[in-house]
């Protein structure tokens, strides 16, 4: 097999082909990431008749668990959003901030939205309320609508159960619920000071946006909305529940029926089962919907994840083939002697893939799967802080190959230079940010 410089050589070729296949030949990520990892693998010189059983051992050990999440988490967030529950957290936050604070009010708003949901869903479910308040303030949208992106977009990075994050998180070993601490004390401060705060001072250089977004008062007036309580507790109930089994250790005996009970419902596919079917009742047959809806919201909202959860799996395949060809070693020895702390590193690869692929997701599965060897074999470094600060990388200057750009430019009626101005330097400073803070707390802790 290649070792040494030459190895590390063929793994820069190999994501610059992975890049250039992305971003110029417009190939499918999950296409792309199988063709860069086989093609690696032959390259590294892993025997022929090995490669593809070891790729596929990398994606069946990343699916075996993030499909799971996905397709819970999905369906958790198509009921809050079917049953009008995500509407009533937006009323009912909006109203105790007051208008004049409805940037601060969306931030908090979408951190809570989402949780459970992936960050595109999150923006179409919450444009129509940005519109709705930044005409009632007779603002430029994106003084609200830049708070609400800054919050998805903190979530979706750092905050598992999001695949991405959840994947980072698997190859870590990190602890499901003190990265949720974690990415909460880094995420929220990170999230001010991106969205609302850089809303306030950029809003007055963007021109008038162009958008038209129908009012969605009227469409609303007409359901009863689900109680802000009921609703609040049912999306937080699986975060709460992987929060108690990482304390599981601190309030039980270990190896008692309390210690199992309380690691079993903490792990995120128990946390998030509960969680949906509990929603089932309080956002679906409590308010009247019947089975037969409720399965349909179900299978409707489980095909469009097919595609993301496909390539965090590939992406954790290139992850192995970078394992066992000796690339991730090779990586370890060039990081020791270059005395980069691991944090950074993991940052900064993640930041790279990012900007060169456009995806978080890939950014992400790719750093995680080149630095988790790294991590294994320094134990000092605490893994949760590794997936913030992998997520942090990975949302890093978000330009045109990135599908967010042009969902905000679209959404908010912008021009390409005023998306940069906005949205891009949202998601940078996001990124420089928070792996300020993580290098911060990763000092203290």
């Amino acid at each position: 097999m290649t070792t040494g410089g030459p190895l590390l050589l063929e793994a820069i070729g190999a994501v610059a082909i992975l890049v250039a296949l992305i971003v110029r030949v417009r190939l499918s990520p999950f296409i792309a990431l199988i063709l860069v990892s086989l093609g690696l693998a032959l390259a590294a010189g892993i025997p022929a008749g090995a490669i593809v059983k070891t790729f596929e051992a990398g994606v069946g050990g990343a699916l075996g668990h993030i499909a799971l999440v996905v397709g819970l988490g999905t369906i958790l967030g198509k009921m809050m959003v079917e049953s009008g529950g995500a509407e009533r957290i937006a009323d009912t936050v909006i109203g105790f901030f007051g208008a004049r604070r409805a940037d601060w009010a969306m931030m908090t708003v979408a951190l809570i939205i989402g949780l459970p949901v992936f960050f595109e869903v999150g923006f179409v479910l919450l444009v129509p309320i940005v519109f709705t308040v930044a005409r009632r303030l007779g603002q430029h949208p994106m003084r609200v609508g830049l708070p609400m992106a800054a919050g998805l977009s903190v979530v979706h990075a750092m905050m598992p159960p999001h695949p991405a994050a959840m994947l980072a998180t698997q190859a870590y070993h990190a602890d499901v619920g003190l990265t949720v601490l974690f990415a909460l004390v880094i995420g929220i401060p990170t999230a001010a000071i991106a969205g609302p705060l850089y809303a306030r001072l950029v809003v007055g250089r963007l021109a008038p946006s162009t958008a038209a977004v129908a009012d969605p008062i009227d469409a609303g007036a007409a359901r009863a909305l689900p109680g802000f309580a009921t609703t609040l507790l049912t999306l937080l109930l699986p975060v709460a529940l992987m929060l108690a089994g990482s304390l599981a250790a601190a309030v039980a005996t270990p190896g008692s029926a309390l210690d199992g009970a309380l690691r079993f419902v903490g792990t995120p596919v128990a946390a998030l089962l509960i969680a949906v079917l509990v929603s089932y009742w309080t956002l679906g047959l409590a308010r009247g919907m019947t089975i037969d809806t409720i399965q349909k919201f179900t299978n409707e909202c489980l095909a469009p994840t097919a595609m993301i959860t496909l390539v965090v799996g590939v992406g954790a395949g290139f992850g192995r083939i970078l394992t066992d060809s000796g690339v991730s070693a090779a990586i370890i020895q060039a990081a020791s002697a270059a005395h980069l702390p691991i944090v950074a590193l993991a940052w900064l690869i993640a930041a790279l893939m990012r900007v060169a692929t456009g995806s978080a997701t890939v950014a992400m599965a790719t750093s995680a799967g080149i630095v988790a060897p790294l991590a294994a074999a320094s134990p000092g470094i605490r893994p949760e802080l590794l997936v913030v600060a992998t997520g942090a990388g990975s949302v890093i200057l978000s330009h045109v190959n990135d599908g967010g750009f042009w969902l905000v430019k679209e959404y908010f009626g912008l021009s390409v230079a005023d998306t940069i101005r906005s949205w891009t330097v949202c998601e940078t400073l996001i990124s420089v940010i928070a792996l300020a803070l993580t290098l911060a707390v990763s000092a203290l802790v």
